[in-house]
């Protein structure tokens, strides 16, 4: 899969986007990460989604010790330039660290 790149704006949180990731089948949103623009670079060119880790403070790649990976199937970037929508393929079935499919599965 090519990727078209698309200048993002990495200035107004101290060089993070948000990425929300969605499934490109159902719908369903996987989960919230944040990118920085190496992040960025690197989900366009492997395909797969690259994520900035705030609190190990390095880059990782979804999967990359659990084999969950996200597939990337369309990327959509908002109005403002600062937040990217994600549709993915979520290969292994499970998105969050906690075993479940999405991240969002607490109800208030």
């Amino acid at each position: 899969m090519t990727l078209m790149k698309k200048e993002m704006d990495f200035t107004k949180m101290d060089g993070l986007i948000p990425a929300v990731i969605q499934d490109y089948q159902t719908n369903e949103v996987l989960m919230i990460g944040f990118m920085n623009e190496e992040a960025y670079q690197k989900t366009l060119e492997t395909g797969r989604v690259w994520y900035w880790s705030r609190t190990r403070n390095k880059l990782w790649n979804k999967g990359e010790t659990s084999g969950n990976f996200q597939n990337v199937k369309e990327i959509f970037v908002d109005c403002d330039d600062d937040s990217l929508l994600i549709k993915v393929e979520q290969v292994g079935g499970i998105t969050c660290h906690t075993g479940n499919r999405t991240c969002f599965f607490t109800k208030i």
